[in-house]
């Protein structure tokens, strides 16, 4: 199609169109192994808008492709139409009923966003995923998701009490409960709707159609099943049969994967709350099979969730930043792991409940370890099974994890002597499975490993799928038990269902969607699954040489490519966290951490000269990326932007000049070391308002955005001024090294006098040695091989003198932890570098460190009231943690100590200061930190570590703020004084 008549849409909408090469690449793909280049992506903002898409879709024969999230991962968000994204602007609660027990909300809002706004009311929506912090509703309608809840509360489509949609012909119906006489009246309808409503009268009328359902269908057991259109749904109501359940067609909607009309609406039935009390059993098995036996007997009993992993999503989860830290509860070298939540009103009912399960699991299983959890250890249990997807996507290589047959559910009571057949069938395409999820509702995620780079492979993907397809069958299973039929599957829907039946599925798609504009060719008349696939077959592989080191991820392509588009990077600000901070402000998919990484393998991937780097587009995907290193923990796959984005800008300044202000960043130390020559007149020049402003319109800086000023005197000179600052005030307990970063040394002077200070005092004798900058901001405005000849400089001076007995400490949490992170990318000599590295700490981490060995304790310092909140550096975030920095300031034994859940500050070292940059920091450090900060008492002290948070505080509120090391020093000095 014409691309010029497309982008005439344009004009009848108030959303936004695209047509452009980026954001056809940005929507190619979803959470799936599928690729392909859409026409175009809209976003409308409002419903006229999507009739408007709707009418021109039919009046064009152009198909529409529904997405929110685009965390399918059969390959339902993947098309050669418009994609229509409702997730930026249709996502609202529209009425809430507390009576009945009700909301109505549209499609584009997220789950767990959602249940944080019906909380407060005490309910929630029960069908749970794990995307549920990025997933919305329309999606969960789309695929009749279900998730861990569904044991208790149900899938998708038993909440759904009605849905407004629009239909193919532009009209907007709503579909909800119909007695008898009511669905009466719709077939005297005369209208399109009516209409609807007359065919599937006529078609699901005779008596052999609902015996062909009945008999083909999955069995009804099976709750979760959506193995085409759920027919026998409509067919199990007082229209059709002696059932007392009245019509509804959001039974059919529901799971439908938006081929049959647009979501405009959803009203969903809530649940109370589940009870407070909760306990966790972790069953411990030295096999699948024990494991999968144990499941019918503990379903006897109430739980929550029934929930397996095996021993394979285990063992990803040992390197992991995120996660190692939550395999707490493992015991030993379990196989498999059921994960039995039980909850109760009262401790004593709960306390009964626990030693009934454990009874059954003493006499009908063969578990040998059953360890319990509570409270905040169920949850960090449960998000090491959440992790499940993500994680398999870190496999090393090109095999990875295929979502193809790992949708299967089939009655409890086959469960064990499917997985026993389907092990076996596993065995004779030499696989080893991979197992996990809802074991509970009889539905495991079953993967193969594949590597769908080669024909072999992708042969493989298709025979597997068939095998196991012909097996579903023979017990009467659900082929797609929550995740949908899609690309994946829906090939095969014909030979589970019988021919029948698939043409029932292909006349129930012409009655709503004569002319096959709404997702055509997922459930039927699909493409061959085996097509479109997200990489060529067989293809050469194009050496790509970069400074970085990217061994660990056998290179940069593979490291881009272990993001597999499940979307971690799109929750929203209230599921905490900091990725993706951009994202947040913004809402636009190409801001997303899987936007850049689907950018970036386009560029890796796709025919391309030798100057593949020197690519505009993808300049620009990458400019909002602040490097905060959320990705690197947060997300499940460790996707490393910020190290892919200094690779990039250093490859594509290979090609085209830096700009004078990113020139000027990257070498801020050496320019505030020569800004010295007159320090009063540096800072009066920064300072002034005519000549600040001067300043900064020459220099591209935001001309709201104040300008740091230099230290009366830098931290060094001080040092040499009076080198007896070094010494510890008493007898030493240890040496320890410190690293005078670029930041401290120039702009934050006090603050390295403030942890000399504290150091000497608690006993700790100092050692200061001339060693060069950190490299920090050279690398994030990618001058490489500037920032790679300071590390290892650095990795020189350091590595003979740094020890366990005398480490190496730093202030600024951006420059220490480079030690840790970029300077092991840098390294000429990784090793050496990788054993400096274990013995580098923040300074919260090494006093923490010295508490928990007694050496230093509360007695040195004051024990006057005061009230702390504490602001973390995302890099402290991603590569350490927040508590050391919690840990020291309540040694004091009157400081009340708390956190703000505040993601990224939105500084991110210039970032923040560059004009056209400026809006987006100022938008993220107001989605929570700013707030937080307002609200805080005025004698609260707020506590940020990094030079930069404590400049955007200040920008933004107007509130200073201190490093912790200043607030220790402040209350070290009053008690030793």
């Amino acid at each position: 199609m014409n691309l010029s008549l497309i982008e005439s849409l344009k004009q009848q909408i108030q959303g936004e169109l695209f047509i452009d090469d980026t954001y056809k690449k940005l929507y190619a793909t979803d959470a799936s192994v599928y690729r392909k280049l859409p026409m175009g992506v809209v976003i409308p903002k409002t419903v006229e808008d999507l009739q408007h898409i709707i009418a021109f879709a039919g009046k064009h024969n152009l198909g529409l492709i529904p997405r929110a999230a685009g965390t399918s991962l059969a390959g339902q968000c993947v098309g050669e139409g418009l994609v229509v994204d409702i997730s930026k602007y249709l996502n609202s609660v529209i009425e809430f009923n507390e009576a009945e027990r009700s909301v109505t909300v549209e499609p584009g809002i997220i789950r767990d966003d959602l249940n944080r706004y019906l909380a407060p009311h005490g309910l929630f929506f029960g069908p749970n995923t794990s995307t549920s912090n990025r997933c919305t509703l329309g999606g969960m309608v789309g695929n009749n998701s279900s998730g861990t809840t569904s044991i208790q509360y149900g899938v998708t489509r038993d909440k759904v009490l009605e849905m407004e949609v629009i239909l193919s012909d532009g009209s907007i119906a709503t579909f909800g409960s119909l007695n008898a006489e009511e669905f009466q009246r719709k077939l005297e309808q005369d209208d399109f709707e009516g209409d609807i409503y007359k065919k599937f009268y006529q078609m699901l009328l005779p008596k052999e159609v609902q015996e062909e359902i009945r008999e083909q269908f999955p069995l009804p057991e099976i709750h979760r099943r959506n193995t085409g259109y759920a027919l026998d749904a409509l067919i199990d109501t007082e229209i059709f049969s002696s059932s007392t359940k009245t019509f509804n067609f959001c039974k059919l909607l529901c799971g439908c994967e938006g081929t049959l009309a647009f979501t405009t609406k959803i009203k969903l039935e809530l649940d109370p709350l589940p009870p407070k009390e909760s306990a966790m059993i972790a069953a411990h098995f030295y096999s699948i099979e024990d494991c999968l036996e144990a499941v019918a007997p503990v379903m006897e009993e109430d739980l929550f969730t029934c929930e397996m992993m095996d021993k394979v999503i285990l063992d990803c989860t040992q390197d992991s930043l995120k996660y190692k830290e939550n395999r707490f509860f493992i015991e030993g070298d379990p196989i498999g792991i059921l994960m039995l939540e039980l909850k109760a009103d009262q401790p004593e009912a709960l306390q009964q409940k626990i030693k009934t399960l454990e009874h059954i699991l003493q006499t009908k299983s063969k578990s040998y370890a059953n360890k319990i959890l509570y409270g905040e250890e169920i949850h960090l249990a449960l998000e090491l099974r959440k992790a499940g997807l993500g994680l398999l996507g870190n496999l090393k290589g090109d095999k990875k994890a295929v979502a193809c047959i790992e949708d299967t559910a089939v009655a409890l009571k086959d469960l064990s002597n499917y997985i026993n057949e389907f092990t076996q069938l596993m065995k004779g395409f030499d696989q080893k499975a991979v197992y996990y999820a809802h074991a509970g509702a009889g539905e495991l995620h079953l993967r193969p490993i594949l590597n769908l780079k080669k024909s072999e492979d992708v042969v493989l993907f298709k025979e597997i799928t068939h095998q196991v397809a012909l097996l579903v069958k023979k017990y009467k299973g659900s082929f797609s038990g929550e995740h949908g039929d899609g690309r994946v599957r829906a090939s095969f829907i014909e030979m589970l269902v019988g021919a029948k039946n698939y043409q029932l599925f292909k006349e129930t798609k012409t009655i709503f969607d004569p002319q096959n504009i709404f997702n055509p060719g997922k459930i039927v008349e699909a493409l061959p699954m085996e097509t479109d696939l997200r990489y060529e077959t067989d293809r050469k592989e194009h050496q790509i040489k970069t400074l970085m080191n990217f061994e660990g991820t056998q290179g940069f392509l593979r490291a881009v490519e272990n993001c597999n588009g499940s979307g971690d990077c799109r929750k929203s600000v209230a599921a905490g966290g900091t990725m993706c901070p951009s994202y947040r402000a913004t809402k636009n998919e190409k801001d997303t951490t899987r936007g850049r990484a689907n950018m970036l393998r386009e560029l890796m991937t796709q025919p391309h000269s030798k100057d593949r780097f020197n690519d505009k587009s993808t300049k620009e995907v990458l400019d909002l990326c602040i490097s905060c290193k959320g990705c690197k923990s947060e997300c499940p796959s460790n996707v490393d932007m910020a190290a892919y984005k200094a690779e990039f800008l250093y490859q594509y300044h290979q090609h085209n000049s830096h700009s004078f202000r990113d020139r000027l960043f990257a070498e801020n130390y050496t320019w505030n070391k020569r800004g010295r020559f007159s320090t009063s007149l540096t800072n009066a020049l920064f300072t002034n308002t005519l000549s600040s402003k001067l300043i900064k319109k020459s220099l591209g800086i935001a001309p709201k955005r104040s300008l740091p000023i230099l230290s009366k005197k830098s931290l060094r000179k001080s040092i040499r001024e009076n080198p007896d600052l070094l010494s510890a005030k008493a007898k030493p307990i240890n040496k320890v090294y410190l690293f005078i970063d670029e930041f401290t040394d120039q702009l934050d002077t006090p603050i390295g006098l403030d942890a000399i200070e504290v150091l000497t005092h608690l006993g700790y004798e100092i050692k200061v040695v001339a060693h060069e900058e950190s490299g920090r901001a050279q690398v994030s405005k990618g001058f490489l091989v500037q920032a790679k000849q300071l590390a290892n400089k650095n990795i020189e001076i350091f590595e003979a003198l740094v020890s366990e007995e005398s480490p190496l400490i730093g202030i600024e949490p951006s420059a220490i932890l480079s030690f840790r992170d970029e300077y092991l990318r840098l390294a000429n000599a990784p090793a050496k570098a990788k054993k400096l590295a274990k013995h580098v700490f923040l300074i919260e981490e090494f006093l923490s460190e010295e508490i928990k060995k007694g050496n230093i304790t509360s007695a040195q310092f004051e024990n006057t009231q005061q009230t702390i909140k504490i602001h973390g550096h995302c890099h402290q975030k991603a590569l350490s943690t927040i508590k050391p920095t919690f840990d020291i300031l309540n040694l004091p034994e009157n400081y009340k100590v708390t956190i703000i859940s505040s993601g990224c500050c939105g500084m991110a070292g210039s970032f923040g200061y560059e004009k056209e940059h400026y809006e987006v920091s100022m938008q993220i450090g107001n989605q929570s930190l700013f707030p937080a900060v307002k609200r805080a008492a005025k004698e609260t002290i707020i506590a940020a570590n990094g030079t930069s948070c404590r400049h955007q505080i200040y920008d933004g509120t107007q509130k200073k703020s201190m490093h912790p090391i200043s607030i220790l020093k402040n209350a070290l000095i009053k008690a030793k004084i």
